[in-house]
């Protein structure tokens, strides 16, 4: 499946009504920093109670956590009007531009 695909399989799933539609940027943000939070939160107790190790059933966890995240993040690229691929692609170009430049280790965002 590449991102076109998901991104459209990901809108089939989606349903708006009231104030989420209303403010919908606003939900859509939230939803992906409310699930990254998430991914950051199970890293945080596998780090304090698993000493680092990520076991099969954590990985599974995490994996379904991330999955909620690429969800926002698809629903959210569409709401403002551009493919979720297209910021995949520009985002792998803009890295190999910077580390052919030498500037992958530099810091802010125009360099």
């Amino acid at each position: 499946m590449d991102f076109s695909e998901y991104e459209a399989a990901a809108a089939r799933t989606a349903t708006w009504s009231g104030k989420q539609k209303e403010h919908l940027l606003a939900y859509l943000t939230l939803g992906v920093t409310g699930e990254a939070g998430e991914v950051a939160e199970k890293i945080k107790k596998i780090i304090r109670n698993d000493e680092g190790v990520v076991t099969e059933e954590k990985r599974e966890e995490l994996k379904k956590e991330i999955g909620d995240v690429l969800w926002y993040l698809a629903m959210l690229s569409r709401e403002l009007g551009f493919p979720f691929e297209e910021a995949a692609i520009q985002n792998i170009e803009k890295l190999a531009d910077r580390a052919a430049r030498g500037v992958i280790r530099s810091s802010g965002d125009n360099r």
